[in-house]
């Protein structure tokens, strides 16, 4: 094994060799003469050419290899922030992007004539793999003197997470791997990763007391900000945040953005008591001087670890820095000086396995080599290294969480999420896949448990399922056509071919992250153990909710869902029903009547024909409103009947606004944009009243009206009436539902409109009625002219 020290003196030269060639003076060594030498190498040995002869040009061949990843990383270089790349740099952690990596592959072949597949790069993106990789398929590795895949993992363990004396893993045979399991490669890699958890310190039991001194990590993340503010609310914990930036003011500002972003709070009470903190996850010590490291070692009270690469393109290499390498720093601070307990948040895709049948929080995770999506498989890691923390005494808690859904009341969510994506494509397309369970959970619950569990020492330690309640197939599918979304169920590949090809006619700039998912090999299997994976229980968990008297999981429906897909749809990534859409469930109604100059007697019979439809529930329960169309017949404003160009109802529109005065309510309100036979335009305007001691059936079917010219006063008043007779015909017999419902479908529309509208009617009868039962028992006396000067 070669010593650090040598690693280090190779590392400087290689960086310095792309830096030479990123400015053009390399002494010689430009991208071309580096392509052709290589080239030269690579060529076919000439016939007749002895073994010694072919061993005696192996030392020239080194530096090539080494400059064909220098010339790769002087490429990669420039589709980065920084512009610059070391050759064993991972292009993603040095901020490189999806859209990035595809404008990488272009350049290499347009370049350095290097065909190179993206999920090769997606799988290990540093320039020295990527060099190594070409090499390997151009059947010239055996000709290279490159170093070993254990001394390249031991090399970079001792430069990311400084250890004692260092152990060898003994080497486990691993037998070559089918596309549907891991690559050898990676579980190598994750066999040397697991053995660095023995080397962390060991340490004693933390004081069992609420934490007032944390470190959190991730807090400019989704979930990581909204655990922040969570903290704050519900402890007397002051938080120091952990945050990638230059220094001090600039990790602030990318705090304070993170918090608006999600529609956090950003005050000066919570600056108070938060303290920023510039460092990196994926560096030795976080990337803090060693007085910070040692002070917070000696001051803290708990770690908490949020921050994680997520990405389900990228591969176990290209996220093993960020996932497990920073998981096992954030041990070694929880380790080292005073003990303090250790919350990891984990994920429910340790159990990504396809066929995997229980994902309980004490079931046995995954068999790692059937975990093929590198996000997989560095979280499985990270969680096994940080089990073997324990047996050095080290309190872990795992925190798994299934998909993270937007806010329940604000609506804020995680536009790169996976399941963001997957919710606006059903919405977009009106199509889902067939799957078993969504385990998913809104992230104000998630966050809210999940600080329950950080602020109370009798659940530290324990792992706990933060999936909520599952959503089934049935449940989805309800959901959606009750939001006036009918889908069809598809297969999954179907889906994902009817999904590319809509995405493609259509591009959709806010789901390109999840086109390349659906274009990736990688990706497309880790979404089948997705939707294919059994429901996710949650024991634990739920006891610890009812312990705290959190509010308990409950599934994440169309109605949590309601503010997320709202903002969904502002952002350009769902699609709302429309009013324009195929009616989701129309009646008919006939009302009859007289109207006459405003102030005179309505003695000139008028009647409307109507047909009221929803678009969707979510229209009904949002706006309160409902759709009109139909014609009106009154000899008063034109021979012919007039035809409703645009109508709408509003269904109690006065609710929320306290009745402050008169025994009078509005029911219903109509408003009807109607057009005669000769072009004139007239506008309708109409209320059903609830009053106390009337006749409650009549107040339901009368419609006080107002009639006039666009643009004019009312110049015709009145009223129509529903006949008793046909009330119940159409309003409740003859509700006709959406045709490409199914037949339980369609009853379950018709009761639920039935139930809401009944509610709200009842409701509205019950205000005034109220109102006169107030005054009546009011007995208070009347004070007398004297009292009243007292």
């Amino acid at each position: 094994m070669r010593d650090v020290n040598e690693d280090a003196s190779a590392y400087a030269g290689q960086r310095a060799t792309a830096e030479a060639i990123e400015r053009g003076d390399g002494g010689g060594l430009s991208v071309d003469a580096l392509l052709a030498k290589v080239r030269t190498a690579a060529a076919p040995t000439p016939a007749g050419t002895d073994v010694a002869a072919q061993a005696a040009v192996v030392p020239e061949v080194v530096p090539d290899v080494e400059g064909l990843a220098a010339a790769v990383a002087a490429v990669a270089g420039r589709h980065l922030p920084e512009g610059h790349l070391t050759p064993d740099a991972d292009f993603f952690d040095a901020g490189g992007t999806s859209v990035g990596a595809v404008e990488l592959v272009a350049a290499l072949e347009d370049e350095l004539g290097m065909e190179i597949a993206l999920d090769d790069v997606f799988a290990d993106a540093r320039p020295t793999s990527l060099a190594h990789r070409w090499l390997s398929t151009a059947h010239t590795t055996a000709t290279l003197s490159a170093p070993t895949a254990s001394e390249t993992r031991t090399s970079e363990a001792a430069r990311t997470f400084p250890v004692p004396a260092p152990r060898t893993a003994p080497a486990v045979p691993v037998p070559p791997a089918p596309d549907s399991r891991a690559r050898p490669e990676d579980l190598d890699q994750i066999l040397a990763d697991l053995a660095l958890a023995d080397r962390l310190p060991w340490t004693g039991d933390p004081e069992p007391l609420p934490p007032r001194r944390i470190l959190l990590t991730g807090a400019t993340g989704f979930l990581g900000s909204h655990m922040l503010l969570d903290l704050l609310r519900h402890s007397d914990a002051h938080v120091y945040c952990l945050v990638r930036a230059a220094d001090e003011e600039a990790a602030l500002g990318r705090l304070g953005e993170a918090l608006k972003r999600y529609e956090l709070p950003w005050s000066s009470e919570v600056r108070r008591r938060v303290t920023v903190l510039p460092g990196d996850i994926r560096r030795p010590h976080l990337g803090l001087s060693d007085e910070l490291w040692t002070t917070l070692t000696h001051e803290l009270d708990s770690v908490v670890g949020v921050a994680a690469a997520v990405d389900f393109l990228r591969g176990y290499q290209s996220l093993r820095q960020s996932n497990v390498i920073g998981s096992l720093t954030l041990a070694e601070l929880a380790a080292t000086g005073r003990p303090k307990p250790l919350h990891h948040i984990s994920s429910i895709a340790v159990f990504n396995e396809v066929g995997i049948t229980a994902m309980g929080e004490d079931d046995p995770l995954a068999h790692v080599d059937r975990l093929v999506a590198g996000y997989d498989q560095t979280k499985w890691a990270a969680e096994v290294a940080l089990r073997r923390a324990r047996d050095h005494g080290l309190i872990v808690t795992a925190l798994r969480p299934g998909g993270i859904g937007g806010h329940t009341r604000t609506g804020a969510y995680n536009p790169q999420d996976l399941s963001s994506g997957l919710l606006s494509a059903f919405g977009r397309f009106r199509t889902v896949p067939a799957f078993n369970h969504l385990n998913a959970a809104p992230v104000d619950w998630v966050s809210r448990v999940a600080v329950g569990v950080v602020c109370e020492p009798d659940a530290w330690g324990y792992d706990y399922n933060l999936t909520g309640v599952s959503n089934t197939l049935d449940d989805v599918v309800r959901d959606m056509a009750l939001g006036g979304m009918h889908v069809r169920v598809q297969d999954w590949d179907e889906w994902r071919t009817d999904a590319l090809a809509r995405l493609e006619a259509e591009p959709v700039p806010e789901l390109a992250f999840l086109t390349r998912v659906l274009q990736s090999p990688t990706a497309l299997r880790l979404c089948e153990a997705t939707l294919k994976g059994p429901v996710a229980t949650a024991e634990r968990t739920a006891a610890l909710v009812e312990a705290l008297g959190l509010r308990p999981a409950a599934r994440y429906d169309a109605q949590a869902q309601l503010r997320t897909f709202e903002r969904l749809a502002q952002d350009g990534l769902a699609r709302l029903p429309h009013k324009d859409d195929q009616p989701y469930l129309w009646f008919s109604e006939t009302t009859e009547g007289g109207v006459g100059p405003v102030g005179a007697p309505a003695d000139t019979p008028c009647s409307m024909a109507l047909t009221l439809s929803l678009a969707s529930m979510y229209q009904l329960v949002k706006e309160r409103r409902v759709d009109v169309t139909g014609e009106l017949t009154c000899a008063a404003v034109h021979p012919e009947p007039l035809v409703v160009e645009r109508g709408d109802v509003w269904i109690r529109p006065e609710e929320g606004i306290p009745q402050r005065h008169g025994m009078r309510h509005r029911l219903l309100s109509y408003r009807l944009a109607l057009c005669d036979a000769d072009g004139g335009r007239w506008w309708l305007e109409g209320h059903k009243y609830a009053r106390a001691r009337r006749d409650v059936w009549r107040q339901t079917r009368a419609l006080t009206v107002e009639i006039g010219r666009e643009g004019a006063p009312a110049a015709l008043a009145g009223e129509l009436v529903v006949p008793a007779d046909t009330y119940l015909r159409d309003q409740v017999d003859g509700i006709k539902v959406d045709p490409r419902l199914t037949s339980q479908e369609k009853r379950a529309a018709k009761l639920t409109w039935l139930a809401w509208f009944g509610l709200e009617m009842g409701r509205g009868l019950l205000g005034p009625f109220a109102r006169a039962a107030a005054d009546l028992l009011d007995l208070r006396r009347t004070p007398t002219p004297s009292e009243h000067h007292r």
